[in-house]
């Protein structure tokens, strides 16, 4: 089954950049667009029963995709206007889709990068990779990016999800996978025999981390022996080198572990701080 590249709008201009990413990013994957807009009726507008509100909402989402169209000639698209609340139509919509694709605030004057509720749900339950665009985005400032950062912690499998999208972004767009592994010094009382000797084979911390990072790029590169590949290893906070790294990106990606809590599904410190303070788009890619 084909999946199609999905995009959740609601009308404001953060949502309509994220249609026009998501277009551009069908085209270069060879999918169909799929446009979701959810939507709750008003009862206090007494102008409007529930049929016209839907139809104001549906024409708004047809001409905001038609423009899109226009673009790009051969774009296969199409609209679904649900009614209900949007984390949860757009989380559904997600499963069945090769990526999900949502409008950011932008930057505020404290915290940067603005995430809404609505937006940390989806990403936090979302099956598929979710990409929160910027209302500033455009095709221009997209091109002239340097490639595609990810990344990778853990071991291979940890972070297959995310250097699985990136290479397969980088090689639809003929662009670098920029892959970023940070390390910091362990407490004391992480050493054991089995570790110890791990590091003396590696020749030290530091050699240690780039023939992790190696190997976890092994399996990558060789399926995608077209995309350049640059390794970077830095000691420091994974989100703080991430950020150091993702200035001039066409896209930075980072994996989602599934963590539950009390209050619901979380999405993680280093995930929760690039998407606050990237100032390109940013995919959350769920584990594997």
């Amino acid at each position: 089954m084909t999946r199609p590249v999905t995009a959740g709008v609601d009308g404001t201009e953060e949502s309509l950049a994220a249609l026009r990413w998501a277009g551009r990013e069908a085209v270069r994957r060879g999918l169909p667009l799929r446009v979701v807009h959810a939507w709750r009726y008003t009862a206090d507008l007494a102008v409007a029963d529930r049929d016209t509100q839907h139809g104001w909402v549906a024409e708004g989402t047809a001409e905001a995709v038609r423009a899109v169209a226009e673009r790009h000639p051969g774009l296969e698209a199409s609209v679904d206007v649900v009614e209900g609340r949007a984390a949860t139509a757009l989380a559904e919509a997600s499963a069945g889709a090769e990526l999900l694709v949502l409008g950011s605030r932008g930057h505020g004057t404290v915290v940067g990068f603005l995430l809404g509720s609505v937006g940390q749900q989806v990403i936090a339950e979302a099956a598929r990779p979710v990409v929160l665009v910027r209302a500033g985005d455009d095709a221009a400032a997209e091109a002239a990016g340097r490639g595609v950062v990810v990344g990778q912690h853990g071991t291979p499998e940890d972070s297959a999800g995310a250097l699985r999208f990136a290479f397969e972004t980088a090689a639809a767009r003929g662009a670098t996978v920029h892959a970023v592994r940070a390390w910091a010094l362990p407490p004391v009382f992480a050493y054991s025999p089995g570790s110890m000797k791990l590091l003396d084979d590696a020749g030290g911390l530091e050699p240690y981390e780039k023939q992790a990072l190696a190997e976890a790029l092994g399996p990558w590169r060789e399926r995608f022996p077209e995309v350049p590949v640059a390794e970077h290893v830095e000691m420091g906070s994974a989100g703080q080198v991430l950020l150091s790294m993702a200035e001039g990106a066409q896209l930075v990606v980072v994996g989602r572990r599934e963590r539950r809590t009390a209050v619901g599904a979380r999405i993680g410190s280093v995930a929760h701080g690039v998407l606050h303070h990237a100032r390109c788009p940013v995919a959350v890619v769920p584990q594997e």
